[in-house]
């Protein structure tokens, strides 16, 4: 059983949105905070939102600030990120990733910080 699997992902004109679901079990379930990045070829994957799983606390890139909203369900054991106001600069494979770390380490969420992650999901915005 994969410990995160991720869904939502597609294809929208700019403009439109996308909500991006991850369901987390195992271990990854016990994780304190749940995070989204994003990753284009050639390219460093870079952290768009992170939520505390229990307080809520969240950090937003500032490339998605006021259009993303990051979510946890605590009875579903599920993130979610909605994306609103989409631009083609937003075309990514996104990922979602689960772990135990330091309140520190959501504001500022690095790749190396989360052991567990997800498939990945493509997300494509045209104009």
């Amino acid at each position: 059983q994969e410990p995160l699997v991720e869904s939502g992902g597609g294809s929208v004109q700019a403009g439109g949105s996308l909500r991006l679901s991850c369901v987390a079990s195992g271990i990854a379930a016990d994780s304190n905070c749940m995070a989204w990045f994003r990753q284009v070829p050639g390219k460093a994957r870079e952290a768009v939102a992170s939520i505390y799983t229990g307080g809520g606390a969240q950090y937003y890139a500032d490339s998605v600030k006021g259009r993303f909203t990051i979510d946890y369900d605590i009875a579903k054991n599920t993130a979610y990120l909605q994306m609103n106001t989409l631009q083609p600069e937003d075309t990514a494979m996104y990922y979602c990733a689960a772990d135990r770390v330091s309140f520190a380490t959501m504001l500022s969420p690095t790749e190396a910080k989360f052991n567990y992650w997800g498939q990945g999901t493509q997300v494509t915005v045209s104009l």
